[in-house]
């Protein structure tokens, strides 16, 4: 499945032990821009709706379309702007929006209204990077109408246990990373395995989608450099 990225708007502010690192905010420093500062894309806002000269579409069908990489879809900033974005979610039912969020708490709110049970060409994935964050949002993620529920334990901070809540069948994939750029924290191999166990034993989908800058297997520590751009 071809993969793209949209970013409605862009900027977030830092509010979990995930956050401290954020590839955004050093990636916007680089840059001297502030990336505390949401703001809404002056030219691609629309992009799922855009279309080339020839008059075919930008985002082909069929597409996975990783949504608000550089930002929080449901961050408060973005309540006015929201609802124009699920207007352009609806027109696409063939492309898959792939959304991740650390504000669970917020998702339930700010629904389309005519969202149901969920939209099935929409996957939202909620950050659980250390046990308290997963035991803290976990919960919210389960108790509300999604049809395809993720979990990213990312940038991974600590040995995870994920068990109780694989355990419902109600998580579908779950993707791990370490964490890059300045600053890494340490990537243990060893906690990525017993998350793969676990899915493994509950039948759940796995993503190992990178070590990280600082990462460490069976005793011996690798420090790895990463391109200063978005990925």
């Amino acid at each position: 499945m071809p993969r793209y990225q949209w970013n409605p708007w862009h900027g977030c502010h830092k509010c979990s032990p995930g956050c401290l690192n954020c590839y955004v905010f050093y990636c916007d420093g680089k840059r001297q821009k502030d990336a505390d500062m949401v703001t809404r894309s002056k030219t691609n806002f629309n992009l799922p709706l855009k279309k080339d000269r020839a008059g075919n579409l930008k985002i082909p069908p069929g597409t996975e379309l990783a949504t608000g990489f550089t930002t929080d879809f449901f961050i408060e900033e973005a309540d006015l702007w929201r609802p124009e974005a699920w207007d352009i979610i609806r027109c696409r039912p063939d492309v898959r929006f792939l959304i991740p969020t650390k504000r669970p708490a917020r998702i339930r709110e700010h629904l389309p209204p005519d969202w149901g049970d969920g939209w099935e060409n929409i996957a939202i994935a909620v950050t659980a990077e250390c046990q308290a964050k997963a035991d803290e949002r976990l919960p919210i993620l389960l108790n509300l109408p999604i049809k395809h529920k993720f979990v990213f334990v990312a940038p991974i901070l600590e040995d995870v246990s994920l068990s109780e809540y694989l355990s419902t069948g109600k998580i579908e994939q779950v993707s791990v990373g370490g964490e890059s750029y300045a600053g890494a924290r340490t990537c243990d191999f060893d906690w990525v395995r017993h998350i793969y166990e676990d899915c493994v034993r509950f039948g759940v989908a796995f993503d190992f989608h990178q070590t990280g800058s600082n990462f460490v297997k069976d005793g011996r520590r690798y420090k790895i450099r990463h391109h200063d751009e978005y990925g």
